[in-house]
Order: structure tokens, then sequence, then C-alpha cells
């Protein structure tokens, strides 16, 4: 944990940032590097029967870690995805597990 899924961004783009994103993301959460989680979703993505090009859009899966560290790991994520990619925008969403919601081994957190 956590878990971050990309999509709209190339699988290469992410491998390229993915060091230094760790790295920036596990000072500001203070969890161990193999903790984290990258994912690369394909996905198609349509707007009025046409297949469009989708802007970055990640989404953190992760047990809360309050208000002000999430401001930061958003910002980061953002600022390392705008520079890889250009985009202009840039959306980062959280998930929130539940430790008594989440088993590692079939034992709850």
């Amino acid at each position: 944990m956590p878990h971050l899924r990309f999509k709209g961004v190339e699988k290469e783009t992410v491998k390229t940032i993915s060091k230094d994103l760790v790295d920036n993301l596990q000072e500001i959460i203070g969890c161990p590097r193999d903790y984290f989680v990258l994912e690369v979703v394909n996905s198609d993505f349509i707007f009025d029967g046409e297949e469009v090009k989708m802007y970055p859009f990640i989404e953190v899966a992760w047990f809360d870690r309050g208000s002000e560290v999430q401001d930061k790991v958003a910002k980061k994520i953002t600022e390392k995805v705008k520079d890889a990619t250009g985009a202009e925008t840039v959306d980062v969403v959280f998930v929130k597990y539940k430790e008594k919601r989440y088993y590692e081994n079939g034992e709850h957190f």
C-alpha cells in the first residue's frame, strides 16, 4: 500500500517517473518503498461515439493518512505526471481502504 493506478498515461512514461515518484512519495508518507504498487490500466475512452485520448487520471488506493499528507501526495503526483506528459490537466482521486476490510494472507489489518 499505497496502490497507484494510472489511466491515460503510457506505460513507458510511468516507468520513467516511477523511481523518483516513489522516492518522493515515500518521504511524504513515511512508508517503505516495497509497500508501493504502480499499475498502468489500459483503457479505451469514448466520447460521442468516437475513441478519444484521455487526460491523466491517477487513482490512489490506500489507508487514510489525513488531509495534509493526502494534499502533498496529490500535488507531487500531479507535478511528476505533468512534467512527464505535458498534460494541462491531471486528476488524482483517493480511495480509502478500511483496515477491517483489507486482508493480507487471510488476516485483516
